[in-house]
């Protein structure tokens, strides 16, 4: 018997229904863009101005506001690909190391006798002892401070390579810890970087890791790749360092352990700072644009507890000796020390407009990149690019569409309106689907959108072609039509089931846009055979349970 249940015709109008609902701000984009921008900015902030709030009020806020968002080629923007420099990190590592085996050796004068550190490559650690007949004591030591590798690549092997040579014992990374320190270096970049892409309300970002040390970074909307590059190039490494005197010679060679940087604000003006900071950037909890006393731009910050004892200790023991401020090698300001400073919260002013110190707390709240990032290819595309991308998908979207309701009211007549009108509800639940997941659009994914028009009517024609079998056999027309969508419903499934599964297979080994595609493709499929077996056969339905024709032509 032709009939459908009415919870389930409630059920398919009421996702059609959804469907037309959810894809609905995508015919209002830049109006609707614009609502959720002012409505992020006014939650932020909490400035509510004339122009923000006519933004928020173009666009119902009881009507969905949820976005297809258009990718780098579609939309515009800036893409990177730069490569993390990971030698600095061992460097890092070294450096921070010194101070606590300067300690230990120090306490082992007896045995070792006198201790310095002397020049050595970057990423090592060279200290010459006094009694070389004691460097088996000496690298003793030095291995209470190496740890096992923890990978399967590396285990049993530990964290630091000695040797020695005469008086002269260095110290370095092993392989082992060096690929894991790389693999952890470009990991924690990722993730800084994805943090102030972030910070600046930028939408669906692509930022991934390409191959050892690269990272690929494609952010539409920005105004250009030197926007992006200050905004992630910068390492905002923030350190406060001690004092040990000023100079006026940038090329002065600095004592072991030391090392010189200019002043910002004072020009000819260099400092000779020690290398191994009181407190650094990793113990900021917050940074905030402000006004210092004078009503010019600064920035508030606050340590976390373990840094605000370490400052709080430093200040305490070092009243009336200045120490400094560093950003990035740079002195930022000197301040001298005039009392301790216990509260765990200070400001970095300077030389800087309201711009730079929004920036600067961007870069701060984010976090250090963990080393330099030099950037080896850099491209803008325009927006007008993009908005061609756009025009020409609209164009193979509509030849497609036209083509194919052509193809099918030829074919199959009032049948074909029927696949018609189910196409287009096809079309409203992909949108929808795309908007309510923030699924990114590119020229790929268009591809697949006109695949998907292409694809969608395939189950109306083998539905359509069994109807045409069964009305042969002389049966009346309600039981062909019937008998049509249940015999060709396992030939409907298996075939997009073959489908799903290359999708499926795009996705998992596919990056960038062969994802894109993939995940347009996927749910077009889905779509497109819901609409086939149920909204096309509702619509047949209604129509004959109106008509109650005798018979039928398909």
């Amino acid at each position: 018997m032709l009939q459908i249940d009415r919870w389930k015709r409630v059920l398919i109008i009421g996702i059609c229904l959804l469907g037309l609902l959810f894809a609905l701000p995508n015919a209002f984009y830049k109006r609707v863009e614009a609502h959720n921008d002012a409505v992020a900015q006014i939650e932020a902030t909490g400035v509510e101005t004339p122009e923000l709030i006519a933004a928020r009020d173009a666009w119902p806020s009881w009507l969905p506001s949820n976005l297809v968002n258009l990718g780098l080629d579609l939309r515009g923007g800036a893409h990177l690909l730069g490569e993390v420099q990971v030698e600095q990190v061992y460097k890092s590592r070294m450096d921070a190391m010194w101070p606590e085996l300067r300690r230990a050796m120090a306490a082992e004068r007896e045995t070792i006798g006198a201790i310095r550190r002397v020049q050595s490559p970057d990423g090592q650690l060279a200290v010459e002892i006094g009694n070389p007949d004691q460097m088996a004591r000496a690298v003793e030591i030095a291995r209470g401070f190496s740890d096992p590798v923890t990978t399967l690549t590396g285990a049993g092997q530990q964290s630091l390579a000695i040797a020695t040579q005469g008086p002269k014992l260095t110290i370095q990374l092993s392989d082992a810890e060096k690929a894991v320190t790389d693999d952890r270096t470009i990991q924690q970049s990722l993730e800084i970087v994805r943090r102030r892409v972030d910070e600046v309300g930028t939408r669906e970002p692509t930022i991934m890791r390409q191959g050892e040390d690269r990272i690929l970074i494609q952010v539409p909307g920005i105004g250009s790749a030197a926007e992006l590059k200050e905004l992630i190039g910068t390492t905002a490494q923030l350190t406060f360092n001690p004092v040990v005197g000023t100079t006026g010679d940038g090329e002065s060679n600095p004592g072991i352990g030391q090392f010189v940087a200019p002043s910002v604000d004072q020009e000819g003006v260099f400092y000779i700072l020690e290398d191994t900071p009181v407190v650094t950037g990793e113990d900021l909890v917050d940074a905030m644009t402000a006004s210092d006393e004078n009503g010019l731009p600064s920035v508030n910050f606050r340590f976390n507890p373990s840094g605000a004892r370490a400052f709080g200790a430093f200040t305490s023991a070092n009243i009336g000796q200045p120490f400094a401020i560093v950003l990035d090698n740079e002195v930022i300001s000197a301040p001298v020390i005039r009392s301790a400073i216990t509260t765990g919260s200070g400001q970095i002013s300077g030389s800087m407009g309201f711009d730079e110190a929004n920036r600067l707390s961007v870069l701060l709240r984010a976090g250090a990149l963990p080393a330099e990032m030099t950037f080896l290819e850099e491209r803008t595309v325009g927006p007008e690019l993009g908005q061609d991308s756009i025009d020409a998908g609209k164009i193979a979207a509509g030849v497609g569409f036209a083509a194919v309701i052509a193809l099918m009211v030829l074919s199959y007549g009032r049948f074909g309106v029927f696949a018609t009108v189910a196409l287009g509800c096809n079309m409203l639940l992909l949108f929808a689907v795309l908007s309510i997941i923030g699924a990114t659009l590119t020229l790929p994914g268009i591809a697949g959108i006109v695949l998907t028009i292409g694809m969608a009517v395939d189950a109306n024609v083998l539905v359509f072609e069994r109807i045409r079998e069964e009305l042969k056999t002389a049966r009346g027309p309600a039981r062909a039509i019937e008998t049509g969508y249940e015999k060709a419903m396992s030939a409907i499934v298996d075939a997009n089931i073959t489908t799903l599964i290359v999708a499926a297979i795009l996705f998992v080994l596919g990056s960038g846009p062969v994802k894109g595609f993939a995940v347009t493709l996927t749910i077009g499929i889905v779509t497109s055979v819901f609409t086939a077996l149920f909204v096309t056969r509702l619509i047949t339905v209604m129509w004959f349970e109106r008509a109650r024709p005798k018979q039928i032509e398909v």
